[in-house]
């Protein structure tokens, strides 16, 4: 695609395609004009080009990474010397091997080397002036196969194949989840590190999934069963912990449904002030003046509009009544319920209590037979074992005392426990007597009112006062009610329904 033999006349520009380590490429010859050749002077030799009418000179089969050419057509008396004073302008040439016949092989430093020395195929040299058949040739430059080349080629093939292994192993490994850490054995030091990370929140997972691998592999035995005991103890207090967080995060979703209902109520009133504006857009008045396609808009726009808002109005609606709902549920059924698992939970800690209360009791005889055999050992055993016995005796009689303290401790939480479940009780019986009494009190009310509009007329015409009646009255007062609980307002339908619901005559 270029042509060297700019870099071989005389008089050449500083940078030309002929340089060695340049690719610099002249826009492509056309394939039907053909590549005009240059006659090429060197020192010693001149080269002239081949007719450009003929076909270019064929050529093998480039074998992969070839650095070495063949130069055929060489003159007789040509020499080493000629033959590198015309291919090193090609680039560097490492290598000359002359054959005593008119060829040699030819190795270059680089690859692209092979392309410019190919260029030369077909010129005719001539050593000097001399016309002497032996001081002229035509030149036919060829790729060569040769060992070194094809050794070089696969080395840097197989550096390749290794640098795309090692990426793609780099990158596997970057995807790769990383192992968890292993699971220390357990010792005293190591149970006192787990039994602070226990009461740490940022180290809590942590610590958990340790203190469950120990106790899965058989850690927990008679000596080691107080601190794995503390542990647990530690486990169960951080449930605490996550009812609070809980709680913080339910409200953060009470203030977010609060901030959504205001956005909403906010963005419907809007649109109902969209609406009115096409509603009187189609009265009489201002709907001639418009055009057939204006008022198909104006009718399109108005229905979508409409649609929309009844949309979001509905979703409004059903976040009130499920409001309404959750409200209701707690004023009937929270406080029974409240007392019930307050009862349950206070019943299950009795029963706790009573089941360590029996285990400590147990202990407890365990710790007095000890002492008696003790005792009894200790009339038989010599006197050097007298002073062990005693250090023994003093530490099980300071155990017994702390389970003494422990166990009175017991009772009076189980005391204090059974008192409580006997004001809860009592705090039940009032409720369901007040529920009962509320109930009667409300038959009453509602006796009385059937009573009073029977006795009353049905109509009772005032001539001051725009209510007709007294069941008006009582309309108006439920309605006023209704909305006062509804700060937002109600659609009429949700008022009517919420009437029929309380008397089916309305």
């Amino acid at each position: 695609d270029f042509d060297p033999a700019l870099g071989m006349m005389t008089g050449i520009p500083p940078i030309n395609p002929m340089m060695p380590g340049l690719g610099i490429v002249p826009p492509p010859i056309p394939p039907d004009m053909p590549a005009v050749k240059e006659i090429i002077h060197c020192k010693s030799c001149t080269l002239f080009p081949p007719n450009p009418h003929l076909p270019p000179p064929a050529t093998r089969e480039r074998p992969p990474g070839c650095k070495t050419v063949f130069v055929g057509g060489l003159p007789e008396n040509g020499t080493e010397q000629i033959i590198m004073e015309v291919f090193e302008q090609c680039g560097e040439v490492i290598a000359i091997r002359k054959s005593k016949k008119n060829f040699c092989h030819i190795r270059f430093a680089e690859e692209f080397m092979v392309d410019k020395a190919l260029y030369l195929s077909g010129y005719r040299i001539r050593l000097g002036s001399s016309t002497d058949k032996k001081d002229t040739g035509r030149l036919h430059v060829d790729f060569a196969q040769a060992r070194d080349d094809l050794y070089e080629w696969e080395c840097k093939q197989r550096m390749l194949a290794r640098e795309e292994r090692h990426r793609r192993r780099l990158a596997e490994e970057r995807f790769r989840p990383p192992s968890p850490p292993p699971v220390v054995h357990y010792s005293d030091h190591e149970c006192s590190v787990v039994a602070e990370k226990l009461k740490d929140d940022t180290k809590f997972s942590e610590a958990i999934q340790t203190l469950l691998t120990w106790i899965e592999r058989g850690e927990v035995n008679r000596r080691t069963a107080n601190n794995f005991y503390s542990m647990i103890q530690s486990a169960n207090s951080h449930i605490r912990r996550l009812v609070n967080e809980k709680a913080a995060h339910e409200k953060e979703m009470e203030e977010a449904k609060e901030k959504f209902k205001l956005a909403l109520s906010g963005i419907l009133v809007q649109f109902e002030q969209i609406v009115a504006v096409y509603h009187s857009a189609s009265k009489q008045k201002a709907w001639d003046h418009f055009t057939k396609a204006q008022r198909k808009n104006i009718s399109v726009w108005c229905k979508q509009a409409e649609e929309i808002r009844n949309i979001h109005n509905d979703e409004l609606m059903g976040i009130r009544r499920e409001e309404e709902m959750e409200m209701s549920d707690e004023e009937i059924e929270d406080p029974s319920e409240m007392k019930e698992t307050e009862e349950s939970a206070l019943v299950s800690q009795v029963e706790a209590l009573k089941e360590e209360n029996d285990s400590l009791r147990w202990q407890l005889d365990a710790y007095r037979n000890e002492v008696e055999l003790l005792k009894q050992e200790q009339g038989k055993a010599s006197r050097d074992e007298d002073t062990t016995k005693e250090q023994q005796m003093k530490l099980l009689q300071q155990a017994l005392q702390g389970m003494q303290k422990h166990l009175l401790k017991v009772q009076e939480e189980y005391k204090k426990r059974e008192a409580e479940l006997e004001k809860v009780k009592e705090d039940k019986l009032k409720i369901e007597t007040l529920l009962e009494n509320l109930k009667e009190q409300v038959c009453a009310m509602q006796v009385v009112l059937v009573h009073q509009e029977k006795e009353c007329p049905v109509e009772k015409t005032l001539s001051n006062s725009p209510v007709k009646s007294e069941r008006e009255v009582l309309l108006v007062g439920i309605i006023s009610t209704f909305l006062h609980v509804h700060p937002f307002g109600a659609s009429i339908e949700y008022i009517c329904s919420y009437l029929q619901r309380l008397d089916s005559k309305v």
